[in-house]
């Protein structure tokens, strides 16, 4: 499914296509959004099973085969309350993309498979559980994902997480590309209502505390700084526990770049998120017919 890219994506689709060297069909609809080229897709799809994955990513070799096993374990039965969770990991050639994985990206130890909520660059499900939750939320560009896996959830399917099912995908090459991408995620966030908590935990931190506790330490006591600095090393523990193994064939010189870009991503982040998640809410308040209330649906 092409959205209506610029460059020459639909020309390598088309001549890959005509080949017949993959049994490829490729759609166009320009100036779909991420849910409109998925829905398009699966609605095209003759099979009864839907491997999900993003374009722009490497998948491992094994990654079909591993999504299709709680499938294929049921051979004719297939009851329609499975769905295949796969797994990602960062791929990266800069020591940016380094230090970007390792702070945004869980590593397979952080995952508890009771609890992991699958991206679509790595799942499997029948067609027929895309139907019965009606589909992506077309209305919603960012964290689409999110809202069909809780909609899939709600409606009580159960979800095997694949370890060995892994897409591969570069994290995003310049500070400024990752500022975009996360201010669009807290905006889907915003627009769908998700993680209030999360986020209202964030203002506090970053308007109240921060600014609270360095008042603290310069005019009444430098232990107050002490307070501080340990609540940045609680922020940044889990980054640099990933980050400390993936540089190790680094040079020196490149460990400790990969190592002072990790606060800066963090912050970076942070900040994108606490602008971007109001301008979710507000467009929610301004557009709010546009936004069906999906949680009513759960």
């Amino acid at each position: 499914m092409d959205g209506g890219s610029s460059d020459d994506t639909l020309h390598r689709l088309r001549a890959w296509e005509q080949s017949g060297r993959l049994p490829l069909r490729v759609l166009v609809e320009p100036g779909s959004n991420i849910s409109r080229g998925r829905n398009a897709a699966i609605a095209a799809a003759r099979g009864p099973v839907i491997a999900s994955t993003d374009a722009g990513v490497r998948l491992d070799s094994s990654w079909l085969a591993s999504l299709l096993q709680p499938f294929e374990a049921l051979g004719e039965i297939m009851p329609p309350s499975v769905v295949a969770c796969g797994f990602f990991v960062a791929e990266t050639t800069t020591v940016f993309e380094t230090a970007v994985g390792a702070t945004v990206l869980p590593a397979l130890t952080d995952i508890n498979p009771k609890t992991f909520l699958p991206s679509s660059r790595s799942m499997a499900f029948l067609k027929t559980a895309w139907e019965a939750v009606d589909g992506y939320p077309e209305w919603l560009d960012y964290c689409e994902d999110l809202i069909f896996d809780f909609k899939l959830q709600a409606k009580g399917y159960d979800f095997v997480f694949l370890p060995t099912a892994v897409a591969y995908f570069r994290p995003r090459g310049s500070l400024h590309a990752f500022f975009r991408q996360y201010y669009r995620y807290a905006r889907g966030d915003g627009k769908a209502g998700l993680w209030p908590r999360r986020h209202a935990v964030r203002y506090l931190t970053y308007l109240g505390a921060v600014p609270s506790l360095l008042w603290l330490s310069i005019s009444k006591s430098s232990l107050w700084a002490g307070l501080l600095l340990a609540g940045a090393a609680v922020m940044l523990w889990t980054p640099y526990r990933r980050l400390v193994p993936v540089i190790q064939s680094f040079s020196a010189l490149d460990r400790l770049r990969a190592s002072l870009w990790v606060p800066v991503i963090r912050v970076t982040g942070d900040m994108a998120k606490m602008l971007g998640y109001p301008a979710g809410i507000r467009w929610r308040q301004t557009y709010g017919s546009q936004s069906p209330r999906w949680r009513d649906e759960l």
